[in-house]
């Protein structure tokens, strides 16, 4: 093969793949559209991110602009690969069906050569069973709110539908229809003697009579087996190219739409939103309760769709649908979430009116088997978390199917999520689809990073008013010798709170503050305190502090996030002139 022909048809493979390309991105826009299933550019840094370690984690953040970028660069990095990977096969392919080997074994279904064929069906299918193993942790996301098993399923049936038929049969026939194989094979002469030679010429006439008279004259049993001379190079035809170039255009359109549909549910407007400031109230409104998400486009999930699964060390596994959640006996409860992530001073974490049903009440109609250790909970957007099997049990852990008298907002993890008080926000999941009785000890999406092993939130008490800036001043300045009110929360988890203290002169002296939200054990405290401004202008700190409901005060000691949640005394300065 000469090098512009060879140039020539490695152009047409060019082509081919592009439009392969942008029939894969359609399937799987379309798969998570339509059906649900997260595509491997999401799938992929899902089942990457639980394997690094913290101070990488957070090094990645650094290096891309907070979470929002790195899931941004996550989505373009992985978008990129399956563009790349798409074109380098339509480079390969034509390689493999153009090799002689290859032009002399023929061509079959469609004229589409044998060796060609054999290596994009053995291609696809190599890749769909890597993609299942490696992200078979992941593989229970479903956006649509399939349970675990199903939607293992139905991921595993449309990879192999969008990479088989989406983009290697696309592939084949692509490159069949912009390409054509001028003149005809011709049969081979082997170096034989004279008078087999002569053989072979009377064989090749009775060969071409039998063309003319529309049957083959048989071969002589005796005789050798005769080879045929390879299949002439396909060569690219300019105008089929084109059209199919035109062809992925239009392929890209619906493509682009639905992406565009997608990227307008995108979590970027409220992920890491604070419920702070002066104007923050005991029972967090749904529209301003704080919102933490991994996801680039959280789960958007229909009643009538969703589906909670029972399984593993249970007696009669079960799988229950949203009605028969809401006909179970109702329990109601008052309760505080707040993030691992939650620094002393911040607003990630809100109050809220819960409705539901206790989880023991499922898993006791399910039935516990003995030595079950853990539940492994699923959230529909493939988050994986775990806690204790007495946790699960306990009477305040339940599943809430509605928030401040109003159906659980989609964003909050709507329809139904888990609650459980005394444990931090990423214990309490969202959308869940899944919950798996286990006898050992597994670990969820960030314990495997490294957080924890405690994910108790510690005793705090932090100011909210007036205004604290984010370097923990108090935004505007007090007026000295005036009488001022500070206000403040305070929380203790589950373990509710005895006492809460406020202190003028930077805890040398302790003073007793009012009460004005007392909420219950589960939930936070509001409280204000009278300061009297210092006549002398100047600068002063004032810092707070609270003893939780078994007598243990709060950490004085400062400790940022990572790994098991900040504590230490809110230290503000406040300017006084």
């Amino acid at each position: 093969m000469t090098l512009n022909r060879r140039l020539l048809t490695l152009l047409a493979g060019l082509v081919a793949g592009l439009v392969a390309t942008a029939s894969l991105a359609l399937f799987m826009i379309a798969g998570r559209y339509f059906l649900g299933v997260t595509p491997p550019p999401e799938a992929i840094p899902d089942r990457v991110a639980p394997l690094l370690s913290i101070q990488t984690f957070f090094g990645l953040f650094n290096d891309y602009g907070g979470y929002n970028g790195l899931k941004k660069f996550g989505i373009r990095s992985g978008t990129t690969g399956v563009v790349v990977a798409g074109l380098v096969a339509g480079l390969v392919y034509p390689l493999i069906a153009e090799s002689v080997r290859s032009r002399r074994a023929g061509t079959g279904w469609f004229g589409i050569p044998k060796h060609g064929l054999a290596f994009i069906l053995g291609a696809t299918l190599v890749l769909w069973l890597a993609s299942v193993v490696f992200l078979w942790p992941v593989l229970v996301t479903n956006f649509k709110g399939f349970p675990p098993f199903d939607a293992r399923l139905v991921t595993m049936g449309w990879y192999l539908l969008s990479y088989v038929v989406g983009f290697g049969v696309v592939l084949l026939v692509a490159y069949r229809l912009i390409t054509e194989r001028v003149g005809v094979a011709t049969v081979a002469r082997a170096p034989v003697t004279p008078p087999v030679e002569r053989d072979i010429e009377m064989v090749t006439a009775r060969m071409d009579a039998g063309a003319v008279s529309g049957a083959a004259a048989p071969l002589p049993a005796s005789r050798p087996i005769i080879a045929r001379h390879p299949l002439p190079v396909a060569r690219p035809v300019a105008r089929r190219s084109l059209l199919a170039v035109i062809l992925a255009g239009i392929l890209v359109l619906p493509s682009w739409a639905l992406f565009r549909r997608l990227y307008g549910m995108a979590a970027f407007a409220y992920d890491g939103r604070p419920y702070s400031g002066t104007g923050i109230q005991p029972i967090t409104p749904n529209a301003e309760f704080y919102s933490v998400t991994k996801n680039v486009i959280d789960p958007r999930i229909s009643t009538g769709v969703w589906r909670l699964e029972v399984f593993g060390r249970v007696n009669v596994p079960r799988t229950y649908s949203y009605d028969d959640l809401t006909q179970l006996a109702p329990y109601e409860q008052e309760s505080t979430l707040m993030c691992i992530s939650n620094r002393i001073g911040s607003g990630l974490f809100s109050n809220a009116l819960w409705d539901g049903v206790q989880l023991r009440t499922i898993l006791n109609e399910a039935g516990v088997q003995e030595g079950a250790v853990e539940v492994k909970l699923y959230g529909a957007d493939g988050y994986i978390d775990t806690f204790a099997i007495d946790k699960a049990l306990d009477s305040t852990t339940m599943l809430a199917h509605t928030m401040n008298g109003e159906p659980l907002p989609q964003k909050h993890g709507g329809p139904v999520r888990l609650l459980v008080p005394g444990l931090f926000g990423e214990k309490n999941i969202k959308w869940i689809t899944g919950i798996e009785v286990v006898d050992y000890d597994a670990k969820g999406f960030y314990e495997q990073q490294g957080w924890g092993p405690n994910f108790a939130p510690y005793t705090r008490s932090d100011f909210y008013s007036p205004q604290v800036a984010g370097n923990n001043r108090f935004r505007d300045p007090f007026q000295a010798g005036q009488r001022a009110t500070v206000k403040g929360r305070a929380f203790a988890g589950d373990r509710g709170l005895q006492r809460i203290e406020f202190s003028p002169d930077d805890g040398q002296t302790w003073q007793p503050v009012r009460v004005t939200y007392p909420g219950t054990d589960l939930t936070w405290v509001f409280w204000e305190a009278d300061w009297q401004v210092p006549n002398q202008p100047g600068e002063y700190v004032v810092s707070s502090r609270a003893v939780d409901g078994n007598g243990d005060p709060q950490i004085p000691e400062a400790q940022d996030t990572v790994p098991q949640g900040a504590h230490g005394y809110h230290r503000v300065t406040a300017t006084v002139r």
